[in-house]
């Protein structure tokens, strides 16, 4: 592909003649780079590959983009284009060099501290119930036509097992896929990361939702004013934002929105409304949806206060894109899997206990989480919770989950979650800084001893609650990325448990 193709002449400054450089791949990653690639320079937290430029054209490379004030090696023969931001041009690099698919397909972005993975996955289950042919990319799993979208390890399965939103040298191939495959409707979660850093900016979004605020990622966004700013920018990008106004950064939101408006609520009396509602405990939730020309009966089996926020703002989406409100109320009534949200692990007959997996990872989703069970346990059941906050990230979360678990939970093993490079013992420190009741809750390091020691100690009506890791397969520790699957453990403990085996 040309480069003159792949860039604009107002979108860059450069001596050199670029008309007919060919271009084989984008890339940003020098152990990417091939022969006849155009590297795209990147400031990152840690490192900045402008001073790899020199060995990128080493490597091959027919051209480089770089910052217009940032300082290259000396030396370099090859065209530089210097552009005023590397990472939204990357985003559009890989958007063109595919054929720009997001220009051909709906496509509705689901942004928000909490509740995208379910919102989203609800939404993709009505437009699936509509016959429509829809896609799924979220933090749980990419879908499209109920396939499973994958990628080989080393070629971005990695990152796109452990990324929200998907980097750009991955999305854009991605929907490129679909499109091909005849996907006309895409669901995606966007978070912070990936619309501050510009990664979604070719994406103009059909309906842009936003489901809630909390404190989380303050270690990459400093103040909850810089993490309310980078939801934003989602709603510079779409035609409708539908948001949940009941949070109390709704309104804020909003006055920083270009879109049109789309009010949901249960407590705000908005354009769709949640009334009536009926909470079945683990039988799900009950309400009437009441929105312009339209009132029906939601009954959904997903359970707890947050479905119907998560079940409310997936129809109003659902009802905005033209798909009738029978068709949305009868796909609510059918069972919808989300992995690892307050998902039950099948403990076989017998089992007097139960034990459910959850991704919540910040006070609030903990908070809401362990009100939802309370909500629904029996008189006499405990909740037994394990739990931990991971690695490298903020840190100013983990003593508030530790007063979250201790208030709300009737027993708590603290223990690692992705530790990455840090000391997990440091991480759990941190958490303990927030417990005032030593004889409520103990330290298991090892996730693992922790889950074996909560299944083989489990009293007749406890619920077990494996809080953190939710659809995750894996654990990310110093040493890399190894596979950890808490259902596989849970069931192999339960082997344990039947058979007399204490826990090693």
């Amino acid at each position: 592909m040309k480069l003159s193709d792949l860039l604009y002449p107002e979108e860059y400054t450069s001596s050199a003649d670029i008309q007919d450089t060919e271009i084989s791949a984008v890339v940003s990653d020098t152990r990417m780079l091939s022969r006849g690639a155009l590297f795209v320079c990147l400031r990152g937290g840690r490192t900045d590959s402008h001073t790899l430029a020199a060995k990128a054209e080493e490597a091959g490379a027919a051209a480089i983009v770089a910052d217009e004030n940032a300082l290259l090696p000396e030396g370099i023969t090859v065209p530089v284009l210097r552009v005023k931001s590397t990472r939204r041009t990357l985003a559009f690099l890989h958007s063109r060099f595919h054929g720009c698919p997001e220009r051909e397909l709906t496509i509705i972005g689901i942004t928000g501290t909490n509740g995208k993975t379910s919102t989203a996955t609800v939404l993709y289950s009505i437009l699936r119930a509509a016959g429509l042919h829809a896609a799924l990319i979220g933090t749980a799993e990419c879908l499209y036509h109920d396939k499973l979208y994958t990628l080989p390890s080393g070629g971005g399965g990695e990152r796109l097992l452990t990324m929200t939103t998907p980097d750009p040298d991955i999305l854009f191939p991605m929907l490129r896929t679909m499109k091909e495959e005849g996907i006309t409707h895409v669901v995606m979660e966007v978070s912070s990361h990936a619309l501050l850093l510009e990664k979604v900016a070719p994406i103009a979004y059909a309906i842009g939702i936003f489901t809630n605020l909390s404190p989380e990622h303050l270690d990459f966004h400093n103040d909850m004013q810089s993490y309310l700013c980078a939801k934003a920018l989602l709603f510079s990008q779409c035609d409708v934002g539908i948001f949940n106004c009941d949070d109390a950064y709704a309104e804020a939101l909003i006055t920083r929105s270009d879109c049109e408006v789309v009010r949901a609520g249960v407590v705000w009396q908005g354009d769709y409304r949640a009334t009536d509602i009926e909470l079945r405990g683990t039988s799900g939730v009950h309400y009437s949806l009441t929105a312009p020309a339209v009132r029906m009966r939601i009954r959904t089996p997903l359970p707890g206060t947050f479905s119907v926020y998560n079940t409310l703002l997936a129809a109003t989406a659902a009802i905005r894109l033209g798909i009738s409100p029978i068709t949305v109320a009868d796909a609510l009534c059918t069972p919808i899997h989300i992995p690892g949200r307050l998902e039950r692990i099948p403990t076989g007959a017998g089992c007097e206990f139960s034990v459910f997996i959850d991704y919540a990872h910040t006070e609030h989703a903990l908070r809401t989480l362990l009100r939802t069970v309370r909500a629904f346990r029996k008189k006499g059941e405990r909740i037994v919770l394990i739990f931990g906050c991971g690695g490298e990230r903020d840190r100013t979360k983990r003593a508030p989950m530790g007063r979250a678990a201790e208030e709300l939970a009737d027993t708590v093993i603290v223990t690692s979650d992705n530790p990455r490079n840090e000391d997990p013992r440091a991480i759990i420190n941190d958490i303990l800084l927030g417990m005032e009741k030593p004889e409520q809750h103990r330290v298991i390091p090892s996730r693992r001893r922790a889950i074996e020691t909560a299944i083989a100690e489990a009293e007749a009506g406890d619920i077990i609650l494996l809080v953190g890791k939710g659809h995750e397969h894996y654990e990310i520790t110093a040493s890399g990325v190894h596979a950890f699957d808490e259902r596989k453990i849970v069931l192999a403990a339960l082997e344990k448990m039947k058979k007399g085996d204490t826990v090693e």
